[in-house]
């Protein structure tokens, strides 16, 4: 079952993340204040998936108006090959279709060969024209697993 996440799921889907060995966290955006803000600034495009009683799979998407983003998909290894990630990623293009959203974007890591092959199988497509720039406005503290 795909549904909008609640505040409650926190604790869930960080557990998820944490399962899953190509993700990469930091301190500040996915700590529980973090997400709960993102959450409170996108309710209607944050999804989980449910599977046997407990949070299977998560996706968080946003949009500032224009152009739509996704963040932190992620499926728990012993979930994977069920069309759970599909799912939610349908669930959010959907609901940021209705929203007027024309396009939307995602980063992959560059060692995440199994994210990337999964992202092109669903029509996003590899931009060799662009370079990825960032500031950072406050040190976070990147966390791997």
């Amino acid at each position: 079952m795909i549904r909008n996440m609640t505040p409650e799921d926190y604790d869930e889907v960080y557990a998820l993340w944490r399962s899953c060995p190509e993700m990469e966290l930091n301190n500040l955006d996915d700590s529980r204040q973090g997400v709960l803000r993102f959450l409170a600034r996108n309710p209607e495009t944050v999804f989980v998936a449910e599977e046997e009683g407990r949070v299977a799979g998560v996706l968080l998407a946003g949009s500032d108006g224009r152009r739509g983003y996704i963040y932190h998909a992620g499926v728990r290894p012993e979930f994977r090959g069920r069309g759970i990630g599909t799912a939610l990623v349908e669930a959010a293009l959907e609901k940021l279709r209705a929203l007027g959203i024309t396009k939307v974007g995602l980063l992959v890591f560059r060692n995440n060969d199994a994210g990337s092959r999964f992202w092109e199988a669903r029509g996003f497509a590899a931009r060799e024209d662009l370079a990825y720039r960032s500031c950072v406005l406050r040190e976070m503290t990147r966390i791997q697993f």
